[in-house]
């Protein structure tokens, strides 16, 4: 058995602070957790995930968009977005959006809607 120790949080970019809790960079094999703080009025622009995603909000409030369906999600909900979906959401609120996600992958893998490359993070 392999204890994970999270990450240090991370800025990814502005009025988004990133923290890892598992990936394979700290044991993992098929799982990628990690948490986000989301300033007001910001949030994560439309990208997707070569597999599965589970996002729940901790606190705040986010609107939501998978493909081309748009819906809130408060504390306490949860979406599953399916592999490949384009999606993305804002922190609608006037707080902190805190939020949680699962990848059904060991490290965090993403292509941005516009942008050519991949981006990868937390591998082994």
């Amino acid at each position: 058995m392999t204890s994970a120790i999270p990450g240090e949080r991370e800025t990814w970019r502005d009025g988004v602070e990133t923290r890892m809790l598992v990936a394979a960079k700290n044991g993992a094999r098929e799982l990628c957790m990690f948490e986000q703080w989301v300033a007001p009025g910001t949030g994560a622009p439309t990208h997707h995930h070569q597999v599965e995603e589970v996002l729940t909000v901790l606190s705040g409030e986010a609107e939501v968009w998978v493909d081309n369906v748009r819906f809130p999600l408060r504390a306490g909900q949860s979406t599953i977005v399916p592999a490949r979906s384009r999606h993305g959401f804002n922190n609608t609120g006037s707080a902190t959006l805190h939020v949680h996600a699962v990848l059904a992958s060991a490290h965090f893998e993403v292509s941005y809607e516009g942008h050519s490359e991949v981006v990868t993070r937390w591998q082994a």
